[in-house]
């Protein structure tokens, strides 16, 4: 089991970097998502559910949809804004 954590552990370092390196935004909210998730996980394996219930439904939920439609709107300005 110790060794599942490490693999997450490194798992979630990879997306922290990536979510740094990405251009495309959409492509980072992704990442982002995928980290909550990710770090969702990690909180049960070290047997703390109200911390992973939280972070999934508020890191990988309701902050991802949140930024998915940041994303739309700003793309609908940019389409205003070039017509």
């Amino acid at each position: 089991m110790i060794y599942t954590v490490y693999i997450l552990i490194a798992f979630l370092l990879i997306c922290a970097i990536s979510v740094c390196l990405v251009d495309n935004l959409l492509v980072s909210l992704i990442i982002f998502t995928a980290y909550s998730l990710v770090m969702s996980v990690i909180w049960l394996f070290i047997e703390s559910p109200d911390l992973a219930i939280t972070e999934a439904a508020v890191g990988a939920g309701v902050t991802s949809i949140l930024f998915f439609i940041t994303l739309l709107k700003v793309d609908k300005m940019k389409d205003e804004a070039g017509d």
